[in-house]
């Protein structure tokens, strides 16, 4: 492995602001912020829209996303 090509990895805290939900793991994640954690130490931290605390597919409140027929209109129009 080349030395000083690759990013540092550290720990670093991922925090979901939808749900309230944040966890340490080790990343190559740039963050300009960090974060004081349960074990006292201070974090870089990385804010994210989604993660599996609040992707609905994880959370199992999955909506339907075609209410209105549009793929069986489509395969009705075009005989497929």
């Amino acid at each position: 492995m080349k030395h000083s090509i690759h990013p540092e990895y550290r720990p670093v805290v991922f925090r979901d602001r939808a749900a309230g939900h944040a966890f340490l793991t080790r990343s190559t994640a740039a963050a300009d912020r960090t974060v004081e954690w349960e074990d006292g130490r201070t974090y870089p931290v990385v804010d994210v829209d989604v993660s599996s605390a609040s992707h609905p597919f994880y959370t199992g409140r999955g909506r339907v996303l075609d209410t209105t027929g549009a793929v069986e209109r489509f395969n009705r129009r075009y005989n497929r």
